[in-house]
């Protein structure tokens, strides 16, 4: 009988042990909804008066999306999502890619991006463009056509 109560006795301290852990997972869990949520109503809140249209987003409800800052993040593009959503080093490759520019070709490599926005065509410059251009392809605002050449997709650069 002495066995059984040790048993019992070293299950209920593995319980106790785990129910804590479960009760710290849950807090640090709920810090990241809290956080996320917190991010969702920040970058919703109109800048300076502007406003770009509602968009549904997941979730299929309607969403205020205002201009982006320098440094914020791309979304990734879906019916109805307009290119003023994104910062504005990326509305700029955008533009020239659909035609803003009258330099603007079909598809472009990032040394004539980086030249068609206004960047000297040095190493730097022309990876800084890449990087953008590679997230905008991921995110799917631009295709990659071939490693390297960029383009807009129809219906990518009106927001339709």
């Amino acid at each position: 009988m002495g066995l059984l109560e040790e048993r019992e006795r070293a299950a209920r301290q593995r319980v106790e042990a785990l129910q804590t852990e479960l009760r710290e997972a849950e807090a640090v869990w709920e810090r990241f909804v809290i956080a996320r949520e917190t991010v969702g109503e920040v970058l919703a809140e109109p800048r300076g008066g502007e406003e770009v249209p509602p968009v549904v987003m997941a979730g299929g409800r309607p969403v205020k999306v205002t201009a982006a800052v320098p440094g914020s993040v791309v979304p990734h593009w879906q019916a109805g999502l307009a290119p003023t959503v994104l910062a504005p080093d990326y509305q700029q490759i955008m533009d020239v890619l659909a035609g803003g520019s009258a330099s603007c070709e079909k598809a472009m490599d990032c040394r004539q991006l980086a030249a068609a926005v206004g960047l000297e065509p040095v190493p730097a410059k022309v990876e800084g463009v890449r990087s953008k251009a590679k997230r905008l392809a991921v995110r799917g605002w631009l295709a990659e056509e071939r490693p390297g050449l960029f383009s807009v997709p129809v219906g990518r650069a009106d927001g339709s």
